[in-house]
């Protein structure tokens, strides 16, 4: 179960590094997210988008050493690489895979063994624990990442598994999934703008920070638009596990209705975050795949979409 107290290695996912004097105003000017807001015991969701405001990649960011480090999806960190690279030709900032250099633990409700380690994380959702070159970030309420360097992998993991039973990874996506976090995969690249996937609510997007690449669509959606697709969370009785992208559909409409974002097997059924036009959601007549395929039903979203709040970062 995912409430279950376990870790498990996050083996889905890169780390690019952006180090150099120019690394913060570099990336302040392409992501979502405000790079101000960045400190040693705070980290931040975001995503970068093309100029039509469509999501390329999201992830998790946080300050280390001269620079800082993005966690992404594993597919998505070399054509990410290599377009802001384009941009960065003129800045004094160094963009690489640091992928090798990392190994990533995902820890759910499992505090007592960061205490062990050092690491006295704060309950707030993104907050960062560092010790003796780990770093700990809480990812949402009772769940945390846990970084290490490479050469110290083993040992970490070894401590762990003195304290913890070792999971999978499907575990660790259930509790994200559960989490309504959101996440920008292959199958997804370039099809949604930030608030299709709620990034604004769970602090992925900021609308003071100012100018970045897609900021006037997203803006625009936040101030004068009216979101018809947005992510909500469903239960699935079936056992094929969908892939993200795969499309949804309503019988009472003539296309699809939206794609899923992220999925994972509970007991005896599939949780999955789905974006969907609001419309038919609130139908509730929603199904996988093709207009017969298996129905899915709505569950509630740990947050509460706020637009008022929303702004204010």
């Amino acid at each position: 179960m995912a409430d279950s107290a376990f870790f498990c290695t996050l083996s889905h996912e890169g780390v690019l590094a952006v180090r150099g004097a120019d690394a913060g105003k570099f990336l302040q000017g392409q992501l979502t997210c405000n790079l101000n807001y960045l400190s040693d015991t705070q980290s931040s969701l975001g995503a970068r988008c093309t100029q039509k405001g469509r999501m390329q990649s999201s992830f998790r960011i946080l300050l280390e050493g001269d620079g800082v480090l993005l966690a992404m999806a594993s597919e998505l960190l070399e054509p990410q690489l290599a377009d802001l690279k384009k941009y960065a030709v003129f800045s004094k900032s160094k963009l690489t895979d640091e992928s090798t250099a990392w190994t990533r633990f995902g820890i759910d409700h499992g505090d007592a063994a960061l205490n062990s380690l050092g690491l006295d994380l704060p309950a707030d959702t993104d907050s960062v624990a560092r010790h003796d070159g780990l770093i700990a970030i809480r990812v949402s309420p009772e769940r945390a990442e846990l970084w290490a360097a490479a050469d110290q992998a083993n040992s970490i993991k070894g401590k762990l598994s003195a304290l913890l039973a070792e999971g999978d990874l499907n575990q660790w996506l259930l509790g994200q999934v559960r989490a309504g976090i959101g996440q920008v995969m292959p199958g997804t690249r370039e099809l949604f703008i930030p608030q299709m996937l709620n990034l604004q609510a769970v602090g992925g997007v900021s609308f003071k920070k100012g100018c970045y690449t897609g900021q006037e669509i997203v803006a625009r959606m936040q101030y004068l638009g009216k979101l018809k697709r947005r992510l909500y969370r469903v239960k699935l009785d079936a056992s094929d596990l969908p892939e993200p992208g795969t499309q949804l559909f309503s019988p009472s409409h003539n296309s699809a209705i939206g794609e899923v974002v992220l999925a994972a097997n509970a007991q005896n059924h599939i949780e999955l975050l789905a974006v969907l036009q609001a419309e038919a959601a609130e139908g509730g007549d929603i199904h996988v795949g093709a207009i017969d395929g298996p129905p899915l039903h709505l569950l509630d979203l740990p947050y509460q979409l706020d637009r008022d709040r929303e702004i204010q970062r």
